[in-house]
């Protein structure tokens, strides 16, 4: 039984006798005017707009490249006891003198002879020209590198910061002098591992000896200024020149990308599907809003997941430090100079867009918005920067910027996904129904299928360590 209370009618005191129908009473009579449902959490998810979709059948799309001689250049972490910091020793093998080697008895040596040493801003690390003895370990700060031009002026070569390093490769030829000069930028801690530490560890180590051994090889091997394997070749030459031969050698274990799965399970109670659906379909309201929900979830995947996402798969030598904290058009135009081939978009958070706004403000910049995709977009040397909030902000108000390019023809960034799904409710998405249970709740699988490849390590750059809530 359902007890009603008699309401009582809201008297106008400017007005206790209308002569017309009120507007409250009339909208009880009226169709009423709705919106679907709204959610907030609906972005624009550029990187899902601009990557082009690739079939991938079975499951997995093969990267073929050619043969690289280049050893990988990874970046170290620490731990800490108190304020003193220790490398972690099988991070040592992030260093390109030490990558595939797993002797971890060997790499525990090394990491134990590894001094800690604190810097300020301004202060010389290492100075160009003197004996490069040393191989050095960011733990914390920013550095940069100085080199020296034919005229003798400095020139910029780039920032290092937390988990960079320097000198490893010259602790294999004691002979060797620095190229460069390396002076703080900021309050730094670094790690320092002597040539006379690493030839302590060398001499008893047989297997350190023959793994040093297999690095200058590679070290000496014909290959172009990308690491990949020389294709031998003569020109401008005249009368019977000899030509060489030469072949294309490939990669022997192509990378291999399998698709990821995104999946929720959709309940709705037969009586909401049977009695309110109409002016709208509830079940097509609850599938919208959550089809819009995992299309969010597979944007952040392919940002931020460890295995698939491009913050973690941009190369190494492609991960660049902002100059002095906050993104200035240097920055930009730095990390174009990485990805210049054809760039397709930036990507930040909308905070980090403000900050480059801010940027350009203080420098009396304002470069005018373009057209892409049928939207006005701001852009920087025509280049459109997209919103994308799931590029994270740390807790110390720092981000980093994407720079990719797409297309396969490109030899770019590219989207993956298999269409033809059983029960495929749009390309690489299904919604399959899975049964109706006891306390008649339908139950609906809804799963989406993706991944992201990148063609060739140029394809994507990323700006690290974006500074976006400093002041003045």
């Amino acid at each position: 039984m359902t007890v009603t209370e008699p309401v009582e009618p809201r008297i106008d005191p400017d007005n206790p006798y209308p002569s017309t129908l009120g507007t409250a009473a009339a909208r009880n009579l009226a169709t009423t005017t709705k919106s679907v449902p709204q959610m907030q959490a609906i972005t624009s998810r550029w990187l899902l707009r601009v990557l082009p979709w690739i079939e991938a059948k079975g499951g997995t799309f093969r990267v073929n490249r050619r043969m690289s001689y280049a050893v990988g250049d990874g970046r170290v972490t620490f731990s800490n006891i108190g304020d003193r910091a220790q490398v972690v020793p099988p991070e040592l093998c992030e260093l390109p003198l030490l990558r595939g080697f797993d002797d971890i008895e060997v790499l525990t040596a090394l990491a134990e002879r590894f001094e800690q040493r604190e810097y300020q801003p301004g202060d010389v690390i290492v100075e160009f020209g003197n004996p490069s003895d040393h191989a050095f370990l960011i733990v914390h700060g920013r550095v940069k590198k100085i080199g020296t031009s034919q005229y003798g002026e400095p020139t910029d070569l780039g920032v290092l910061a937390d988990g960079d390093h320097f000198g490893d490769e010259t602790l294999a030829d004691p002979q060797s002098m620095w190229e460069y000069t390396v002076k703080a930028a900021t309050t730094c801690t670094v790690l320092v591992l002597q040539q006379a530490g690493f030839d302590e560890v060398l001499r008893q180590s047989d297997a350190l000896r023959a793994h040093l051994h297999d690095f200058q090889a590679r070290q000496a091997r014909n290959r172009n200024e990308h690491g990949e394997a020389k294709i031998e070749m003569s020109a401008g030459h005249e009368g019977e020149a000899e030509l060489p031969g030469t072949y294309v050698d490939y990669e022997l274990s192509p990378r291999e990308y399998s698709l990821s799965v995104a999946q929720t399970v959709l309940r709705v109670h037969t009586r909401v599907a049977d009695l309110y659906n109409e002016p709208m379909d509830q079940v097509e309201q609850q599938l919208r809003l959550t089809i819009e929900a995992l299309r969010e979830r597979q944007e952040h995947e392919m940002i931020n997941n460890r295995e698939i996402g491009l913050l973690h798969n941009a190369d190494y030598a492609n991960r660049i430090q902002t100059r002095t904290g906050p993104p200035t058009p240097d920055d930009l135009d730095e990390l174009l100079s990485v990805v210049w081939k054809e760039p397709t978009a930036f990507l930040a958070h909308p905070r980090t867009i403000a900050a480059i706004g801010r940027e350009w403000n203080k420098r009396g910049i304002y470069p005018d918005p373009i057209e892409f995709t049928g939207h006005k977009i701001p852009a920087w040397r025509g280049v459109p920067i997209l919103p994308c909030n799931k590029i994270p902000v740390s807790e110390t108000q720092t981000s980093k910027i994407i720079l990719l390019r797409a297309g396969m023809e490109n030899q770019g960034v590219i989207g993956l996904h298999q269409t033809g799904l059983p029960d495929e409710y749009k390309p690489g998405l299904s919604v399959r129904f899975m049964n109706i249970n006891e306390k008649a709740v339908i139950s609906y699988l809804v799963s989406a299928y993706y991944s992201a490849a990148v063609l060739i390590p140029d394809a994507l750059g990323v700006l690290e360590n974006v500074e976006i809530g400093r002041e003045g």
